[in-house]
């Protein structure tokens, strides 16, 4: 047998073969997803044995080698391409060979340690409970710390009055502040619209074997699976809707990758924000700072939006019992749960944390505005302000300066063009 990182190839022939058949990209499935097959195959052994289906010695020792999995200990034993038959059949015999391997001669990798189970209900169960775990434990944590450093920078920014920007243009008076609170709100929606996804995600086809019967399996088999990862995993996980569309369609799986590429982060620009200088910005142009994190946070929405279109092509192969794009679902998925929940650090740790603002840039911005002539329309109408605005803006001349000489009362002007009052008019 050949060395691995734990000494030996744990794997037999039908993993062999699956190397061999698929060459593709020299990507094994996500480890997420092997470690969940471990941990699935562990609860299911030691359930069969208290059904008595299993001899009690021989379910533990496969359970210690599930538990070894999960624990992330054999990763390098899980070596076939992600890109493999669409029931992810051949990871599932990986898993019962490695485990079998693990637990002694008397134990078989169909007979003993798939018992009670199929690739086409185990594997697509071990897929939504990767991106469910994922998705709790790391993505939202770091939506949650992201929204924070927006929101810490909202008040922190309050009283800056700047340019408010519609169409790219120039537009009536905000806050920067209020910038920022929005873009902390925008984050928390996209939290709640992930989070608004994971009870269906937590819905698992196990317990259906090859095509959604439950065909060789105990009638009490896989609530109890169920029952035990919830009790160690503290996830919601829970029966399918149905067993044949827990198989047929893999929807839960689009329905959360389109969750992860809904939302947006902030934009500055104009000098109004000064970014925390990381590194050197040019090999060429010295004391040049470029904003390397919001570079790379708009390139992993580009990847997230990629990985999100193979996923939507993937959710429509559900053809008669079984999606066969499992495989390639598990891997943008998590691809996207893993560049989302990092981007979201680094953006607010890198980032955000260290913004400061150009209070003056900002104020001589909101002074400049001509959209701020939008508040004179209550006291003289739409036409006679569009005029103001023109000429003003042929001119080089100020708003006020412009109004008085058309006759606008000063204090009409005074109440009129008091930024502050703009950007927050019922305060």
């Amino acid at each position: 047998m050949a060395e691995t990182q734990t000494g030996r190839e744990l794997w037999g022939s039908e993993t062999r073969k699956a190397v061999e058949n698929f060459p593709v990209s020299g990507q094994p499935i996500p480890v997420a997803v092997a470690r969940w097959l471990g941990r699935i195959k562990a609860a299911a052994a030691r359930v069969n044995a208290e059904l008595g289906l299993l001899d009690e010695g021989k379910a533990e020792r496969i359970a210690d080698a599930g538990d070894r999995i999960a624990a992330g200990e054999l990763d390098d034993q899980f070596p076939i391409d992600v890109f493999q038959t669409g029931s992810g059949t051949s990871s599932n015999m990986n898993a019962n060979e490695v485990m079998a391997a693990l637990a002694g001669d008397d134990v078989h990798a169909n007979d003993d340690v798939n018992m009670g189970q199929s690739s086409n209900d185990v594997f697509p169960s071990a897929v939504h409970l990767a991106a469910l775990d994922e998705i709790t434990n790391e993505l939202l944590p770091s939506l949650h710390l992201l929204a924070e450093s927006l929101a810490a920078k909202a008040s922190e920014f309050d009283d800056v009055i700047k340019s408010g920007r519609t169409h790219l243009m120039d537009a009536v008076p905000v806050t920067l502040g209020q910038e920022f609170g929005g873009y902390a709100a925008q984050v928390r929606q996209g939290s709640d619209r992930v989070t608004a996804v994971l009870g269906r995600l937590g819905q698992i086809p196990l317990g259906g074997t090859a095509v959604g019967t439950g065909l060789n399996t105990h009638p009490e088999f896989a609530e109890r699976v169920r029952r035990r990862l919830s009790e160690e995993t503290g996830l919601t996980i829970s029966a399918p809707a149905d067993p044949f569309e827990a198989q047929a369609a893999r929807d839960a799986l689009v329905e959360a990758s389109g969750a992860l590429k809904t939302g947006s982060g902030p934009r500055a620009g104009l000098a109004e924000i000064f970014l925390p200088e990381l590194q050197k910005g040019s090999s060429i142009m010295p004391g040049k700072v470029n904003p390397v994190i919001p570079e790379v946070v708009t390139q992993v929405a580009a990847q997230v939006i990629g990985n999100d279109a193979a996923v939507t092509a993937g959710g429509m192969q559900g053809h008669f019992e079984l999606n066969v794009f499992v495989p390639l679902l598990a891997r943008n998925l998590l691809d996207s749960v893993k560049l989302l929940a990092a981007a979201s650090r680094l953006l607010a740790e890198k980032c955000v944390d260290g913004i400061e603002a150009n209070r003056e840039t900002c104020e001589r911005y909101a002074e400049l505005t001509l959209s701020a002539a939008t508040a004179l329309n209550p006291y003289i109408g739409y036409d006679a302000v569009g005029e103001i605005v023109k000429e003003a803006a042929a001119t080089g001349r100020s708003l006020r300066e412009v109004a008085r000489e058309r006759g606008v009362a000063e204090d009409v002007l005074d109440k009129a063009l008091d930024y502050r009052a703009m950007a927050k008019p019922h305060q």
